[in-house]
């Protein structure tokens, strides 16, 4: 979901997030097609995890949930699948909480924007091209050249903000 798509940025209580995942996995899987990669088990089941909501998890959270279904796992290997979800935007590494969450709009060629609540800890991606735009403009000003850029942006999301006025 883009920032001018029509569609909330924070899931809505009527959110399908069945069908959501459901669509998250269609894209990985479309990516590896077209880059003739192969998305594994063991890549598919990590992507699936990540995907179980829309909260940033850690490598260990998901090495634990893994090894619940595949018996022990190697924390290298978790952070091999990691790396591969990453390199290819079909998941984004929060930098602050070191967790990872997935893309809304999967594909190696963007970088994230994220929402992230302080309260209930979901991360809701952003895909602003002005506010990116913005952003290169000021690295370019500055003489700087980025390795990997994430903007991040804790706050309170709409459901917890409505909970702290009592709403």
């Amino acid at each position: 979901m883009g920032f001018d798509d029509g569609e909330p940025v924070f899931a809505d209580k009527g959110h399908d997030h069945a069908q959501c995942k459901a669509r998250a996995i269609s894209g990985a899987e479309a990516i590896c097609l077209s880059l003739d990669l192969r998305l594994t088990d063991l890549r598919r089941q990590v992507l699936e995890i990540i995907w179980s909501s829309h909260k940033p998890i850690g490598a260990y959270d998901i090495l634990e949930s893994l090894s619940a279904q595949r018996g022990r796992v190697a924390p290298p290997t978790v952070y091999r699948a990691l790396d591969f979800l990453v390199s290819h935007g079909i998941v984004h590494r929060i930098e602050t909480l070191n967790a990872f969450v997935g893309c809304r709009e999967p594909g190696p060629d963007h970088d994230g924007q994220f929402l992230i609540c302080s309260d209930c800890g979901v991360a809701a991606e952003l895909n602003d091209p002005q506010m990116m735009a913005a952003v290169v403009r000021s690295i370019r000003h500055a003489g700087f050249q980025p390795v990997r850029q994430t903007i991040e942006v804790s706050g309170l999301c709409p459901e917890c903000l409505e909970q702290s006025r009592g709403e």
